[in-house]
């Protein structure tokens, strides 16, 4: 029975895993992704990780055929390099990801592949998580940032530029503050992610007159919040309390407007919602359904909307089906 590496390479830290045919992630190891050493220091690293856990599957019997990797970035999946990212990995844009890590493990080029870690992300929603059985898939993740992916019989959809799935990242009514639209980190304004990532939700509390003395980050701005629903004090002010709600609330619609005008385009059989507001509870997930429900045409009201299932393993098992598959 086959058995692959998959890889899901962060701006923090990089996860890999010896995956089944079955998509069972059998052996399991982290490191730190080395973002301030440059391309070819993570190579270095990412090969290691995977040689070490080839070492450890050969004890156990198993050998190893491919390695799939989801990364960071905008990736060329033909030709496996790293056609653009972000500051979170210095160095990285412009790295020969597959060509690097065959070299360096002894494998073809054929036996690594490589596409973006989202990519990655929903196409194991898709095989083995809460889009499985479906012909079609949408999948947004909503946290540091706001990304997704299409798939569609088995493949995420890449785009001719391989930029497909940037969904963060196309105008939302909800990114304006007084008057002129909130800037977002992709250098434009007005964006999705500008107003329903997890930073950005930190950042309108802020604008809205929350205190940031006791409130430090967003699981803070949703700690508060709950407090306020449980009738909590503590030290902060009534003032601050409305902040985290509001906060919260223009975010999660904001997040849930955005996916509702996905399905109108692309009318998925199943949609996912993942990322650490997804997992944030009903403060968040009621009022971005609320808003995603509202603007759906018709024929689309009935669209499953659930939570991504596989947690931390779903890039691992999706980089590993793109060589099962």
């Amino acid at each position: 029975m086959p058995h692959v590496i998959g890889v899901d390479l962060g701006g923090t830290k990089t996860a890999a895993g010896v995956v089944s045919s079955s998509g069972e992630v059998l052996m399991l190891e982290t490191i730190p992704t080395l973002n301030r050493a440059g391309g070819e220091a993570i190579l270095d690293a990412t090969a290691a990780l995977i040689t070490g856990l080839v070492e450890r599957a050969a004890d156990a019997g198993m050998s190893v055929s491919g390695v799939g990797v989801g990364s960071a970035g905008v990736i060329d999946a033909v030709a496996g390099t790293v056609v653009s990212a972000t500051d979170a990995i210095l160095g990285w844009a412009g790295t020969s990801l597959v060509s690097g890590l065959s070299s360096r493990l002894s494998l073809p080029a054929t036996s690594v592949r490589a596409v973006n870690d989202v990519h990655a992300h929903a196409l194991g929603e898709a095989w083995l998580g809460a889009a499985a059985g479906s012909s079609s898939s949408l999948m947004v993740a909503f946290g540091t940032g706001v990304g997704g992916s299409f798939v569609l019989d088995g493949s995420p959809v890449l785009g001719h530029r391989f930029v497909g799935g940037h969904v963060g990242h196309f105008a939302s009514p909800l990114a304006v503050s007084d008057g002129l639209p909130v800037p977002c980190v992709c250098g434009s304004a007005g964006h999705v992610e500008a107003i329903a990532s997890g930073p950005a939700i930190y950042e309108s509390y802020l604008r809205f007159g929350g205190s940031s003395s006791e409130v430090l980050d967003t699981r803070g701005v949703f700690a508060l919040a709950a407090s306020a629903h449980d009738g909590g004090a503590g030290a902060t002010t009534a003032g601050d309390r409305t902040a985290a709600l509001r906060a919260i609330d223009i975010g999660a619609s904001a997040a849930g407007q955005a996916v509702g005008g996905l399905i109108n385009i692309l009318d998925p059989e199943t949609v996912v919602i993942s990322g650490g507001l997804a997992d944030a509870g009903e403060l968040w997930w009621k009022p971005m359904e609320t808003a995603l429900r509202k603007e759906l045409l018709t024929p689309l009201v009935s669209v499953p909307v659930v939570r991504a299932r596989l947690g931390n393993t779903a890039a691992i098992v999706g980089a590993a089906k793109l060589v099962l598959q």
